[in-house]
């Protein structure tokens, strides 16, 4: 009965047999079509390989007052001054050596007559590509804050403002020099270009945060010596501060992980580097060594396809705010900054 039985189902067992195997290949073939797009998307997937930053000071200070004026009268017309630069940057190919005081007025003239900047860049091809770059690259500098003031009392306050809320990596009161030193020829290790602006000064010039964001990395580099990366909250910026101090290179506290406001002491210049050993002084005139990196994509923090700007123009503008420091501790020479500010992109 038994064989019998099995004979019977044979024909059954077959087909389910057959029906399996077609399941399991029809799976292969989807689960595989599905790796394979992934792996296409990713080859083709479009980000901004790279930007120039040509605006001058002189320039971001001018939308930088309109932007700020305009929110400050709350003015039914508002600007948005990364706006106006790409608008701008659209006109001269990103070249801000053509720029005409009459371009920004007759744009003003264009909005305030009730022109939107949507109808006036719908022909602008290029429009959306500044408006993403310089967004990266300026987005944490203007907006909402809370600084610490002092009345006359000695009661401490915040008083709540809008405006430039990042800061020049000089501490206030202490002077500096640079000139636009950006892609100048460097020798140490292999033939390669400078990727930031050096800032000459004195050994133990308290380094100020630019921007609030995370400490990325914090350690000696052969390079750059004692050196500290803060990323922006965004993840679009990356802050190199390079050639610290020798044996204190570090504002107290200072490691990777740590989240840092805009204006806190974050280090002091020095002018290590230059030398697989560590805490070795081999550069040869001290300073701070300042870069930008611009990320749109994970696989451009670290690569062949990192994007570094010119920052010349961005600390020309920043001279105009700086954030003031005192001597927080004499036995240990820590600075700290005087005035706390509260911004509205801290984690809680």
């Amino acid at each position: 009965m038994f064989i019998k039985s099995f004979r019977i189902r044979k024909p059954q067992l077959i087909l389910l047999i057959l029906a399996i195997f077609i399941i399991v290949v029809f799976l292969s073939t989807l689960i595989g079509s599905y790796f394979i797009s992934l792996a296409t998307d990713e080859e083709e997937k479009e980000y901004i390989k790279w930007v120039d930053f040509t605006p001058t000071a002189s320039v971001l200070e001018k939308l930088t007052k309109l932007d700020i004026e305009s929110h400050e009268k709350e003015a039914d017309l508002q600007y948005d001054w990364i706006e106006l630069l790409a608008y701008l940057a659209s006109l001269y190919g990103g070249n801000f050596k053509s720029y005409r005081e009459k371009d920004l007025e007759d744009l003003l003239s264009k909005l305030q007559s009730g022109q939107t900047m949507e109808e006036l860049t719908k022909d602008k091809k290029n429009y959306s590509y500044y408006l993403e770059a310089y967004q990266a690259v300026l987005s944490g500098f203007i907006g909402n804050y809370a600084i610490e003031t002092v009345q006359e009392n000695g009661e401490k306050s915040y008083e709540e403002r809008y405006g430039l809320k990042a800061f020049l990596p000089i501490a206030k009161n202490y002077s500096f020099s640079h000139y636009d030193d950006f892609g100048n020829a460097r020798s140490y290790g292999f033939n390669r270009k400078h990727l930031g602006n050096d800032l000459m000064g004195s050994i133990g010039t308290p380094i100020i945060a630019v921007e609030s964001g995370i400490v990325e990395a914090a350690g000696w580099n052969q390079y750059g010596g004692w050196r500290i990366g803060i990323r922006s909250f965004d993840k679009k910026r990356y802050y190199y501060y390079a050639h610290l101090r020798k044996d204190h290179p570090f504002a107290q506290d200072i490691e990777e992980g740590k989240i840092v406001k805009a204006g806190d002491v974050i280090g002091y210049l020095g002018m290590t580097g230059y030398s697989t050993k560590e805490n070795v002084n081999n550069i040869n005139v001290p300073h701070l060594h300042f870069g930008m990196q611009l990320i749109f994509d994970e696989s451009q923090k670290e690569g062949n396809n990192e994007i570094w700007i010119d920052v010349y123009s961005i600390i020309e503008f920043l001279k105009k705010n700086r954030s003031e420091v005192y001597l927080e501790d004499t036995s240990t020479k820590e600075y700290a900054r005087k005035y706390d500010i509260m911004l509205p992109e801290m984690p809680e």
